[in-house]
């Protein structure tokens, strides 16, 4: 399927590991022209030359730490999107008696506030053009929260509110806003995650990530690739008549029936 995207532009932040990575390579397959972000100068590098094996293309890049003010205005003088994907590092697990007034505020910064200034710099611009794509990478745990991810749980679902009350204010300009919620894939973050859930419950990281496979109906976890693709039909042609949805991709995790 030709997703009509060819030739727009997209910013995917934190996109040199994991989930961003995914989306990034999904993105450059349907012939966009795709900048990443990270920290790392070093983290990019890899991502540019893993990216270019993969698709033949040579992504552009930005250092900067997305969740600062002053790098935020240095991405947004640099690029003017049509496509942003919103994505930031998970604040960390632990129990919630620990967390501190600034690990909140961290946490509200990074997984909130963050996404919504870059909204808030693209979105008229996007309005102007009659063309637009926001994804927010957000988490599983907005629809069933996880006990050792409070601060994930907080910062997600607030953010999560926010694009409930604008998405339908933008799409009549064919900019649509929706969130992807990834339960468990095969990323840093994941590892990080098991290891924690391991030591809280004095058992070998090997019976943590067991207990948790068994959790996923599919019995794996998710691969960066397939929710790459589906971050790309979002950002497609055929996709404009969907607006402040979250879309779940866990592997059928969640229990529910909605």
């Amino acid at each position: 399927m030709d997703l009509g995207l060819s030739g727009k532009k997209a910013l995917v932040c934190a996109s040199t590991k994991g989930l961003g990575k995914g989306c990034a390579i999904s993105l450059v397959k349907e012939s966009v022209d795709v900048t990443i972000v990270s920290r790392s100068n070093e983290n990019i590098e890899k991502a540019i030359s893993d990216i270019q094996k993969e698709t033949g293309v040579v992504v552009s890049a930005i250092q900067a730490d997305v969740t600062l003010l002053e790098a935020r205005k240095k991405i947004i003088e640099t690029i003017v999107p049509d496509i942003l994907v919103n994505n930031a590092g998970g604040p960390p697990p632990g129990d919630f008696r620990n967390f501190t007034i600034e690990d909140w505020q961290k946490a509200v910064n990074d997984n909130m506030i963050t996404p919504i200034e870059f909204i808030k710099s693209y979105i008229d611009e996007m309005i102007k053009n009659k063309f637009g794509r926001i994804i927010n990478i957000t988490s599983a745990a907005v629809k069933a929260p996880i006990d050792i991810l409070g601060l994930s749980n907080g910062a997600r679902t607030g953010l999560t509110g926010f694009i409930a009350g604008i998405s339908r204010k933008t799409i009549e300009h064919n900019v649509t806003i929706n969130n992807i919620l990834p339960g468990m894939f095969d990323t840093d973050r994941l590892t990080q995650t098991l290891d924690l859930g391991a030591k809280m419950n004095k058992i070998s990281y090997d019976e943590m990530k067991s207990i948790r496979l068994d959790s996923i109906p599919a019995k794996r976890f998710g691969n960066i690739n397939e929710f790459g693709d589906l971050c790309a039909y979002l950002c497609s042609e055929q996709a404009s008549f969907i607006t402040g949805q979250n879309f779940l991709i866990d592997g059928g995790a969640y229990p529910g029936t909605f």
